[in-house]
């Protein structure tokens, strides 16, 4: 299947998933620093949040001490985090022709809710797919990471228990491994799989490669970067 790009008028949508501890925030960053550094209109954003109801609705699904967030509960909360996303930030700022990256979407639900928790993944997708009216990445970029690897990451961090979904059990962490493995591989023209392991700079180097190959001609970057540049 041929990779679809955005329209020359609408911005690009790239997301970054993967386990906690996978890398996403200093990816993420460096994604940002680029693109700006080639005079792209970048949008940075995050989920659950990026709107004031969203950050609200994050307190309550990762921090400690909320009381009791019960699976069917916690899936409800993040897809109405997600759909004022869409409505209030990623859409308009698409419209307007930025690009947004983006911490987490809709694969997160999937591989958390839908298969860790086992909600089920086609029920947690089909909800997503409402709260979001369809809209879907342009490119996920998905940092695969060992969960033993994750773990001494997060250790290293701050030694604390980390929210609610950091402090998962090792069985769960696994589960949503698997989990975001098999949705890239159902849809390998939407997806850049990187072995997260790796050192900083080559994970930056191959998403820096795949990105400027998928933004609109114009951009300046909608060709094939050499390796050092």
């Amino acid at each position: 299947m041929t990779e679809t790009k955005p329209s020359s008028t609408r911005g690009a949508f790239i997301v970054v998933e993967g386990g906690d501890g996978a890398g996403k925030t200093t990816q993420l960053d460096l994604l940002e620093s680029w693109l700006r550094s080639r005079d792209v209109d970048c949008e940075r954003t995050r989920e659950p949040g990026g709107t004031p109801v969203g950050e609200r609705i994050r307190s309550l699904v990762l921090e400690h001490g909320q009381g009791e967030v019960d699976p069917r509960t916690e899936a409800l909360l993040f897809a109405a985090s997600r759909a004022a996303h869409v409505v209030q930030r990623i859409g308009p700022a698409l419209e307007a022709g930025s690009a947004v990256l983006c911490d987490r979407y809709v694969d997160s639900s999937v591989a958390y809710q839908g298969v860790g928790r086992g909600l089920g993944a086609e029920k947690i997708a089909e909800l997503n797919g409402w709260a979001t009216t369809g809209l879907q990445a342009d490119l996920t970029i998905l940092l695969d990471v060992d969960p033993t690897v994750s773990h001494q990451r997060r250790a290293g961090r701050d030694g604390g228990p980390g929210d609610r979904m950091e402090s998962a059990d090792d069985a769960f962490r696994t589960r949503i491994r698997e989990a975001f493995l098999s949705r890239a591989a159902g849809e390998p023209e939407r997806y850049l799989v990187i072995d997260a392991a790796q050192d900083p700079d080559a994970v930056h180097r191959q998403i820096r490669a795949r990105v400027a190959a998928l933004l609109p001609a114009g951009t300046g970057l909608a060709t094939q970067e050499a390796p050092d540049d």
